[in-house]
Protein backbone atom coordinates (compact mmCIF):
# COMPACT_ATOMS: atom_id res chain seq x y z
CA UNK A 1 0.00 0.00 0.00
CA UNK A 2 1.27 3.49 -0.88
CA UNK A 3 0.03 6.70 0.78
CA UNK A 4 0.71 10.08 -0.80
CA UNK A 5 -0.63 12.72 1.64
CA UNK A 6 1.05 15.39 -0.45
CA UNK A 7 4.45 13.71 -0.07
CA UNK A 8 6.16 10.74 -1.59
CA UNK A 9 5.53 8.01 0.99
CA UNK A 10 8.10 5.24 0.93
CA UNK A 11 6.98 2.02 2.56
CA UNK A 12 6.93 -1.75 1.99
CA UNK A 13 5.06 -2.87 -1.11
CA UNK A 14 3.56 -6.37 -0.80
CA UNK A 15 6.81 -8.15 -0.10
CA UNK A 16 8.76 -7.36 -3.24
CA UNK A 17 9.83 -3.69 -3.15
CA UNK A 18 11.18 -2.26 0.08
CA UNK A 19 11.55 1.34 1.13
CA UNK A 20 15.22 0.92 1.96
CA UNK A 21 15.92 -0.15 -1.63
CA UNK A 22 14.61 3.12 -3.07
CA UNK A 23 17.16 5.96 -2.97
CA UNK A 24 15.78 9.28 -1.82
CA UNK A 25 16.01 12.24 -4.16
CA UNK A 26 15.82 16.01 -3.55
CA UNK A 27 12.40 17.05 -2.33
CA UNK A 28 10.02 15.88 0.39
CA UNK A 29 9.26 12.31 1.36
CA UNK A 30 8.11 10.26 4.32
CA UNK A 31 9.36 6.99 5.73
CA UNK A 32 8.27 4.51 8.36
CA UNK A 33 10.06 1.95 10.50
CA UNK A 34 8.91 -0.42 13.23
CA UNK A 35 10.53 0.08 16.63
CA UNK A 36 9.48 -1.90 19.70
CA UNK A 37 6.36 -3.05 17.89
CA UNK A 38 5.26 0.49 16.98
CA UNK A 39 5.21 1.92 13.47
CA UNK A 40 7.20 5.14 13.67
CA UNK A 41 7.20 7.76 10.95
CA UNK A 42 9.36 10.70 9.89
CA UNK A 43 9.42 13.31 7.15
CA UNK A 44 12.55 14.04 5.12
CA UNK A 45 13.48 17.23 3.26
CA UNK A 46 16.44 17.05 0.88
CA UNK A 47 17.51 20.34 -0.76
CA UNK A 48 17.84 20.56 -4.55
CA UNK A 49 21.61 20.97 -4.32
CA UNK A 50 22.00 17.53 -2.76
CA UNK A 51 22.32 16.06 -6.25
CA UNK A 52 25.75 17.71 -6.45
CA UNK A 53 27.03 16.56 -3.07
CA UNK A 54 28.23 13.22 -1.76
CA UNK A 55 27.26 13.57 1.89
CA UNK A 56 25.23 16.45 3.30
CA UNK A 57 24.90 17.44 6.96
CA UNK A 58 21.69 16.28 8.62
CA UNK A 59 19.53 18.20 11.10
CA UNK A 60 16.92 16.36 13.18
CA UNK A 61 14.04 18.71 14.05
CA UNK A 62 11.70 17.61 16.84
CA UNK A 63 8.19 19.03 17.16
CA UNK A 64 6.76 20.26 20.44
CA UNK A 65 4.38 18.32 22.63
CA UNK A 66 0.83 17.97 21.35
CA UNK A 67 1.60 18.57 17.66
CA UNK A 68 3.45 16.67 14.92
CA UNK A 69 6.18 16.77 12.26
CA UNK A 70 4.10 18.67 9.69
CA UNK A 71 3.47 21.41 12.25
CA UNK A 72 7.20 21.61 12.95
CA UNK A 73 7.95 22.25 9.27
CA UNK A 74 5.70 25.33 9.27
CA UNK A 75 6.68 26.49 12.77
CA UNK A 76 10.45 26.43 12.28
CA UNK A 77 10.95 27.37 8.63
CA UNK A 78 13.92 25.01 8.52
CA UNK A 79 13.19 23.78 4.99
CA UNK A 80 13.96 27.23 3.62
CA UNK A 81 17.21 27.41 5.60
CA UNK A 82 18.15 23.91 4.43
CA UNK A 83 17.70 24.88 0.79
CA UNK A 84 19.76 28.03 1.27
CA UNK A 85 22.61 26.46 3.27
CA UNK A 86 22.69 22.93 1.89
CA UNK A 87 21.70 20.44 4.58
CA UNK A 88 18.99 17.82 4.99
CA UNK A 89 16.23 18.11 7.59
CA UNK A 90 14.43 15.16 9.14
CA UNK A 91 11.23 15.72 11.12
CA UNK A 92 10.45 12.68 13.30
CA UNK A 93 6.97 12.08 14.70
CA UNK A 94 6.48 11.32 18.37
CA UNK A 95 3.80 8.98 19.72
CA UNK A 96 0.31 9.43 21.10
CA UNK A 97 -3.21 8.10 21.19
CA UNK A 98 -4.23 10.54 18.46
CA UNK A 99 -2.43 10.80 15.11
CA UNK A 100 -1.68 14.53 15.31
CA UNK A 101 -1.25 14.99 19.07
CA UNK A 102 2.16 13.50 19.75
CA UNK A 103 4.87 13.77 22.42
CA UNK A 104 8.44 12.70 23.20
CA UNK A 105 9.79 10.82 26.19
CA UNK A 106 12.40 13.42 27.11
CA UNK A 107 12.80 12.52 30.78
CA UNK A 108 10.30 14.35 32.97
CA UNK A 109 8.12 15.29 29.97
CA UNK A 110 5.78 14.65 28.26
CA UNK A 111 2.37 12.99 28.10
CA UNK A 112 1.81 9.66 26.35
CA UNK A 113 5.44 9.05 25.41
CA UNK A 114 6.67 9.58 28.96
CA UNK A 115 3.80 7.65 30.57
CA UNK A 116 4.25 4.70 28.20
CA UNK A 117 8.06 4.81 28.61
CA UNK A 118 8.53 4.98 24.84
CA UNK A 119 12.19 4.48 23.87
CA UNK A 120 12.58 7.53 21.64
CA UNK A 121 16.37 7.35 21.80
CA UNK A 122 16.24 3.91 20.20
CA UNK A 123 13.80 5.26 17.61
CA UNK A 124 16.25 7.97 16.56
CA UNK A 125 19.15 5.52 16.37
CA UNK A 126 17.14 3.20 14.11
CA UNK A 127 15.84 6.17 12.11
CA UNK A 128 19.44 7.15 11.29
CA UNK A 129 20.29 3.56 10.38
CA UNK A 130 17.26 3.35 8.08
CA UNK A 131 17.89 6.71 6.47
CA UNK A 132 21.49 5.76 5.74
CA UNK A 133 20.20 3.02 3.42
CA UNK A 134 18.38 5.51 1.23
CA UNK A 135 20.51 8.67 1.13
CA UNK A 136 24.05 9.75 1.85
CA UNK A 137 24.63 12.04 4.81
CA UNK A 138 27.74 12.90 6.78
CA UNK A 139 27.73 10.82 10.02
CA UNK A 140 30.03 13.37 11.65
CA UNK A 141 27.59 16.21 11.00
CA UNK A 142 24.31 14.98 12.48
CA UNK A 143 22.65 17.65 14.62
CA UNK A 144 19.43 17.98 16.62
CA UNK A 145 17.08 20.84 17.38
CA UNK A 146 13.50 21.11 18.58
CA UNK A 147 10.92 23.29 20.26
CA UNK A 148 9.66 22.76 23.83
CA UNK A 149 9.26 18.99 24.40
CA UNK A 150 11.23 18.58 21.16
CA UNK A 151 14.08 20.71 22.53
CA UNK A 152 14.08 18.52 25.61
CA UNK A 153 14.35 15.49 23.34
CA UNK A 154 17.42 17.04 21.70
CA UNK A 155 19.02 17.25 25.16
CA UNK A 156 18.26 13.58 25.83
CA UNK A 157 19.86 12.58 22.53
CA UNK A 158 22.98 14.60 23.33
CA UNK A 159 23.31 12.66 26.57
CA UNK A 160 22.31 9.17 25.43
CA UNK A 161 23.18 9.18 21.71
CA UNK A 162 26.34 11.25 21.74
CA UNK A 163 28.03 8.73 19.45
CA UNK A 164 25.69 9.91 16.68
CA UNK A 165 24.85 13.54 17.58
CA UNK A 166 27.48 16.24 16.97
CA UNK A 167 25.72 19.27 18.50
CA UNK A 168 22.24 20.38 19.57
CA UNK A 169 20.13 23.56 19.51
CA UNK A 170 17.14 23.32 21.89
CA UNK A 171 14.54 26.09 21.63
CA UNK A 172 12.30 26.79 24.66
CA UNK A 173 12.98 23.31 26.01
CA UNK A 174 15.21 22.74 29.07
CA UNK A 175 16.92 19.47 29.88
CA UNK A 176 14.42 16.97 31.27
CA UNK A 177 16.80 14.95 33.44
CA UNK A 178 18.77 15.52 36.64
CA UNK A 179 22.08 15.15 34.84
CA UNK A 180 23.71 14.19 31.55
CA UNK A 181 26.22 11.44 30.78
CA UNK A 182 27.46 11.77 27.18
CA UNK A 183 30.14 9.36 25.96
CA UNK A 184 31.75 12.28 24.14
CA UNK A 185 31.39 16.08 24.50
CA UNK A 186 28.47 17.63 22.60
CA UNK A 187 28.23 21.37 21.92
CA UNK A 188 24.97 23.09 22.89
CA UNK A 189 23.30 26.33 21.79
CA UNK A 190 20.07 26.96 23.71
CA UNK A 191 17.42 29.61 22.86
CA UNK A 192 14.94 30.69 25.55
CA UNK A 193 12.65 33.63 26.30
CA UNK A 194 12.41 35.02 29.82
CA UNK A 195 8.61 35.41 29.49
CA UNK A 196 8.02 31.78 28.50
CA UNK A 197 4.76 30.74 30.21
CA UNK A 198 4.99 27.10 29.11
CA UNK A 199 8.55 26.08 30.06
CA UNK A 200 9.64 28.87 32.43
CA UNK A 201 13.16 30.24 32.14
CA UNK A 202 13.59 29.94 35.93
CA UNK A 203 12.02 26.47 36.04
CA UNK A 204 8.87 25.26 37.75
CA UNK A 205 5.39 24.77 36.31
CA UNK A 206 4.43 27.04 33.44
CA UNK A 207 1.37 29.26 33.84
CA UNK A 208 0.02 28.03 30.49
CA UNK A 209 1.49 24.52 30.52
CA UNK A 210 -0.97 21.71 29.91
CA UNK A 211 1.32 19.36 31.83
CA UNK A 212 1.61 19.27 35.63
CA UNK A 213 5.40 19.17 35.33
CA UNK A 214 7.97 21.05 37.32
CA UNK A 215 10.48 21.92 34.61
CA UNK A 216 14.17 22.26 35.31
CA UNK A 217 15.55 25.75 34.86
CA UNK A 218 17.60 26.90 31.90
CA UNK A 219 20.49 27.47 34.31
CA UNK A 220 20.30 23.77 35.28
CA UNK A 221 20.78 22.82 31.62
CA UNK A 222 23.67 25.20 31.13
CA UNK A 223 25.52 24.12 34.27
CA UNK A 224 25.13 20.44 33.44
CA UNK A 225 26.55 20.80 29.94
CA UNK A 226 29.30 23.24 30.90
CA UNK A 227 30.48 20.56 33.34
CA UNK A 228 29.98 17.62 30.94
CA UNK A 229 31.93 19.39 28.18
CA UNK A 230 34.71 20.55 30.49
CA UNK A 231 34.08 24.24 29.76
CA UNK A 232 35.22 26.96 32.20
CA UNK A 233 32.43 27.90 34.61
CA UNK A 234 32.77 31.61 33.85
CA UNK A 235 31.50 32.80 30.44
CA UNK A 236 34.15 33.42 27.81
CA UNK A 237 32.11 36.31 26.43
CA UNK A 238 28.70 37.98 26.56
CA UNK A 239 27.34 39.74 23.47
CA UNK A 240 24.26 41.88 22.87
CA UNK A 241 22.48 40.90 19.66
CA UNK A 242 19.86 43.64 19.41
CA UNK A 243 19.23 44.57 15.79
CA UNK A 244 15.61 45.82 15.75
CA UNK A 245 13.28 47.75 18.05
CA UNK A 246 10.87 45.00 19.03
CA UNK A 247 10.62 45.56 22.78
CA UNK A 248 12.94 42.63 23.50
CA UNK A 249 16.64 42.36 24.25
CA UNK A 250 18.73 39.41 23.07
CA UNK A 251 21.97 38.32 24.74
CA UNK A 252 24.43 35.58 23.77
CA UNK A 253 26.46 34.05 26.63
CA UNK A 254 29.27 31.72 25.53
CA UNK A 255 31.07 29.15 27.68
CA UNK A 256 34.19 27.45 26.37
CA UNK A 257 36.18 26.16 24.78
CA UNK A 258 35.83 22.80 26.48
CA UNK A 259 36.91 19.32 25.52
CA UNK A 260 37.45 18.86 21.77
CA UNK A 261 36.71 22.56 21.25
CA UNK A 262 33.12 22.29 22.44
CA UNK A 263 31.03 25.30 23.48
CA UNK A 264 27.88 25.87 25.48
CA UNK A 265 25.95 28.95 24.36
CA UNK A 266 22.81 30.49 25.83
CA UNK A 267 20.69 32.88 23.76
CA UNK A 268 18.47 34.76 26.21
CA UNK A 269 15.54 36.75 24.83
CA UNK A 270 14.37 39.25 27.48
CA UNK A 271 10.61 39.44 27.03
CA UNK A 272 10.51 36.53 24.60
CA UNK A 273 7.86 33.83 24.81
CA UNK A 274 7.53 30.16 23.88
CA UNK A 275 8.49 30.89 20.30
CA UNK A 276 11.05 30.29 17.54
CA UNK A 277 13.28 33.41 17.31
CA UNK A 278 13.03 35.08 13.94
CA UNK A 279 9.67 33.49 13.11
CA UNK A 280 6.22 34.95 13.68
CA UNK A 281 4.41 33.00 16.43
CA UNK A 282 1.55 30.94 15.03
CA UNK A 283 -0.57 31.49 18.14
CA UNK A 284 -0.71 34.70 20.23
CA UNK A 285 -0.83 32.70 23.47
CA UNK A 286 2.76 31.55 22.83
CA UNK A 287 4.04 35.05 23.54
CA UNK A 288 6.40 37.33 21.65
CA UNK A 289 9.00 36.25 19.11
CA UNK A 290 12.06 38.45 18.62
CA UNK A 291 13.32 39.60 15.24
CA UNK A 292 16.72 40.54 16.72
CA UNK A 293 18.01 37.17 15.57
CA UNK A 294 17.13 34.19 13.44
CA UNK A 295 17.40 30.95 15.41
CA UNK A 296 17.87 29.12 12.11
CA UNK A 297 20.82 31.30 11.09
CA UNK A 298 22.53 31.17 14.48
CA UNK A 299 22.09 27.45 15.00
CA UNK A 300 23.38 26.65 11.53
CA UNK A 301 26.49 28.78 12.06
CA UNK A 302 26.97 26.97 15.37
CA UNK A 303 26.48 23.54 13.85
CA UNK A 304 29.04 24.25 11.12
CA UNK A 305 31.62 25.01 13.83
CA UNK A 306 30.98 21.78 15.73
CA UNK A 307 31.12 18.55 13.73
CA UNK A 308 31.70 15.31 15.63
CA UNK A 309 35.43 14.87 16.16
Amino acid sequence: MVLTLGLVHLTILAGWIHADSIPLKPGDSSRSIVVDGRTRTFLVHIPPSHADAKAFPLVLAFHGGGVNAETMIRFSGLNEKADEAGFMVVYPNGTGRLEKILTWNAGNCCGYAMNQKVDDVRFVRELLDDLGKAVQFDPNRVYATGISNGGMMAYRLASELSDRIAAIAPVSGPMGTEGCNPKRPVSVIHFHGTDDDFAPFQGGRGKKSLQSICFFSVEHSMRAWVKANGCPEAPARIDKLDTVEDGMTTTRTTYGPGKEGTEVVLITIEGGGHTWPGRDPRLPLLGKSTKDISANDLMWEFFKKHPKM
